[in-house]
């Protein structure tokens, strides 16, 4: 295994035992959930949005370390991004994610799904929390990846 493999393998497992803003938001603006009822995991995600802003942004659920460590790096990622960057970095994750692709784009700690696209039901692991927090700024409740 590559080096580069078991740096993205130790931040996937850092992110599933230790996640980022992991919890319940009391006074979210937006909210939905997300199930894959392929191996069962289910994230629900709270945002404040303020003036266009995510000023904060928490997740609960359980499921499989990708879609743990997804969630959390996500939450990370967006918190204190208007709503467009957030959908552009939706963009920017599920792109690598399910397709191969010769754009290079500035991914950070994303880059460490691109694997997933190797394993198909992987790819719904990884792409759940993305999918949920799409579905909160559009107001919506409740999407699955089935």
């Amino acid at each position: 295994m590559s080096d580069l493999s078991e740096l993205y393998q130790q931040l996937i497992i850092d992110h599933n035992n230790n996640p980022a803003n992991f919890g319940a938001l009391a006074d979210h603006t937006h909210h939905a959930e997300g199930y894959n009822p392929l191996c069962g995991d289910r994230i629900s995600i709270d945002l404040l949005v303020e003036n266009d802003l995510i000023t904060d942004i928490r997740f609960q659920g359980e499921g499989c370390a990708i879609a743990k460590s997804s969630a959390s790096i996500m939450t990370t990622m967006v918190k204190g991004k208007s709503k467009e960057n957030a959908l552009e970095l939706f963009s920017d994750f599920h792109d690598p994610v399910t397709q191969e692709s010769s754009q290079e784009k500035h991914l950070g700690k994303l880059l460490v799904f691109s694997g997933v696209r190797q394993f198909p039901a992987r790819v719904k692991c990884a792409s759940l929390a993305w999918h949920t927090l799409k579905s909160a700024l559009d107001k919506g409740e409740v999407v699955s990846t089935e």
